[in-house]
């Protein structure tokens, strides 16, 4: 059978274009160094990220009187605040991040055959459709909220996107415009960090899923891999061997932005249901906030799904080997099959540090954490009225 060659950088190549244009991916095999694009991930960073964040913080102390108000700045700081970890990872492990694709390009990660092409692709398109619906999603909240504060006719006072604190009087122009399109930028920014870091992450576990297809379809053709089935059982146990030191490469980056994102999601989410409940239906303001918590809805469904699904896979390698043609293989080999299979296989979950684990039972935990969120606020409001 022809070997194919299987272009795995291709998949995630938008991702890396646009944080290449955001400033947090350096060129070529290259780490930050003193250099120029250095300098300019530190200046576009602390613009757009840094003084947005901290004018909004600010602003908390000059309402904290009003509850409506405060939770009307944290719902949005929290994911907020989630950028700057994942700017600050992605920085940190960008060694890590680029040595995963250079391990894809060996051979040990490329489809076999034809057929082994055909088999990893629906997880590929599926991760490119999930990629698009966060897409509109973002893009949607970020419309909503641009044109939202031009459209309010409550009344005559300038407002902008989001409650912050300048150090001078933003209401007059030309300091209105420019401070309107400041929090435009800034907001596209951090928008842009949220969908390509979390989407990267995810196609590394698309990754995962794909090469334990990969492995099981070997498994189950072991007798017709070659003539040396032995040979070809060895080269299945170091195969599972790369994806396991893959999987933990990845980990070692994603760690903590998963332990915040999934913390933070639930906070976010329950109280985006909670401001749904003080704005005018239907109107600007409440599509900006119901897409709002649509999209971090399917932020944390993605994580989730892409984690279970490599749990899923990676159980199904055992089965894989029984499908094969065992019965008549030679005894050592069916020895060493079962030793694999029974011994050296076990179930791959994806976790922040073992202790959120992503799967579906988890993104129902943390929808029912939301609800709980949500229904607190509410009391609280109620008994302020």
């Amino acid at each position: 059978m022809d070997k194919v060659h299987y272009d795995w950088k291709s998949t995630i190549n938008m991702n890396i274009q646009i944080m290449k244009l955001m400033g947090l991916w350096p060129n070529g095999d290259k780490i930050y160094k003193s250099g120029f694009y250095t300098l300019y991930c530190g200046l576009v960073v602390m613009l757009f990220v840094a003084c947005h964040i901290s004018a909004q913080v600010i602003n908390i102390y000059f309402v904290r009187d009003n509850l409506e108000s405060v939770v009307g700045i944290i719902y949005i700081i929290l994911i907020e605040f989630m950028a700057i970890c994942k700017v600050f990872y992605v920085i940190k492990n960008m060694e890590i991040l680029k040595g995963r694709i250079t391990v894809l390009k060996s051979d040990w990660f490329q489809p076999r055959n034809h057929s082994q092409t055909v088999l990893i692709e629906p997880s590929i398109k599926f991760w490119k459709s999930i990629y698009k619906m966060l897409l509109v999603m973002c893009l949607a909240c970020n419309t909503f909220w641009m044109i939202y504060p031009l459209l309010d006719a409550s009344g005559e006072e300038k407002r902008l996107p989001f409650l912050a604190w300048y150090p001078y009087d933003y209401r007059i122009s030309p300091f209105y415009e420019i401070t309107y399109c400041f929090q435009v930028v800034s907001t596209s920014y951090l928008t842009l960090i949220h969908i390509n870091v979390d989407t990267l992450i995810s196609g590394f576990n698309v990754y995962t899923r794909c090469q334990f297809d990969i492995l099981s379809d070997n498994l189950r053709n072991i007798s017709s891999i070659s003539n040396d089935v032995n040979k070809s059982l060895i080269k299945c146990v170091l195969h599972h061997k790369r994806i396991l030191s893959f999987v933990e490469g990845c980990s070692e980056f994603s760690n903590w932005i998963l332990f915040w994102h999934l913390i933070m999601s639930g906070v976010s989410i329950g109280i985006t249901m909670f401001q749904l409940t003080l704005v005018v239906p239907f109107s600007n303001e409440f599509y900006s906030l119901l897409s709002y918590g649509l999209a971090i809805t399917i932020q944390i469904f993605m994580y989730c799904w892409f984690g279970n699904e490599v749990e899923v896979r990676s159980n199904l390698v055992s089965y894989a080997a029984f499908e094969s043609d065992w019965i008549e293989l030679p005894e050592d080999v069916k020895k060493n099959l079962l030793i694999f299979t029974m011994k050296v296989i076990k179930p791959i979950k994806i976790s922040a540090f073992n202790v959120f684990y992503l799967s579906l039972d988890t993104f129902m935990r943390i929808l029912k954490t939301a609800w709980s969120y949500f229904a607190l606020l509410y009391q609280l409001s109620s008994r302020n009225e």
